[in-house]
């Protein structure tokens, strides 16, 4: 069966005074785009093809130095693999400040999936990170009930890793009620990391609370994770669209809708 893969790599400086774009390579199924907006630059990632299926390969990475907000130009897919797996790599280098909040990856039944995000910081330089899954669409009443997932994210600093996660999911830990998900449909994971990102905590709990969104927030060592879980998409969006615009201070990216 063809498979699909691409890569798309973009990178951003201070130049004369504001961010300009110094480097843009595409190739296959991904692209990258920057539409115009005010305020920091925002570049928006898209796969092509659709979506995923097992033996597509899924590569995007960005340069930052200065200020920068990523995201995607809309929810990831990731369909029956119907044998094989498919892969996306994620890679950022920051000196300064980014803002990367992909929208969310739907994951439908047999779907297999390997993924590895890695933002690489500079000294002193920071990040916000976000991840959102969602098994499969309630109002179309798809339940996942096979599924391989394997989702690493991992943020360096100076060559030293201060943030590791990994999330397996596979249809025993679906299964696995309150030590899974506990019937959960959706969860989510925003990480806010560099000097002083601990003082963000009380905004961040300040603004949870929405309605059939189970949330917490904890704080150390210049970092502050946020983990949510829904039964439902919609919800867990609004949530994490809420804490978005209380921990930035400026409006969602541009390509959101919500």
């Amino acid at each position: 069966m063809e498979r699909s893969a691409g890569k798309a790599h973009a990178a951003l400086a201070m130049q004369g005074g504001r961010m300009r774009l110094t480097a843009l390579r595409q190739q296959g199924s991904a692209k990258a785009i920057l539409p115009r907006v005010e305020g920091p630059p925002e570049v928006v990632f898209l796969n092509t093809s659709g979506g995923l299926t097992g033996g597509d390969r899924l590569e995007m990475s960005l340069d930052v130095t200065g200020r920068a907000v990523a995201t995607t130009q809309t929810a990831e897919r990731a369909y029956d693999a119907g044998g094989g797996v498919a892969t996306v790599r994620v890679s950022h280098r920051v000196d300064g400040w980014l803002d990367w909040l992909p929208q969310e990856t739907i994951l439908y039944d047999r779907a297999q999936v390997d993924r590895i995000t890695r933002i690489d910081l500079a000294p002193n330089a920071g990040c916000l990170m976000l991840e959102m899954l969602v098994l499969g669409r309630a109002a179309m009443g798809e339940t996942v009930r096979d599924l391989h997932l394997s989702d690493r994210r991992e943020v360096w600093c100076d060559g030293r890793p201060v943030l590791l996660e990994w999330l397996r999911l596979n249809d025993g830990a679906l299964q696995a009620g309150p030590a899974g998900l506990a019937g959960s449909r959706a969860i989510a994971t925003l990480a806010m990391v560099g000097p002083g990102a601990e003082d963000a905590l009380d905004r961040a709990r300040a603004a949870l609370g929405v309605e059939g969104v189970e949330a917490a927030a904890s704080a150390f060592d210049g970092k502050m994770v946020v983990r949510m879980r829904a039964g439902d998409g919609w919800p867990l969006r609004r949530q994490v669209a809420q804490l978005l615009r209380a921990l930035r201070g400026a409006p969602l990216p541009r390509v959101w809708q919500i």
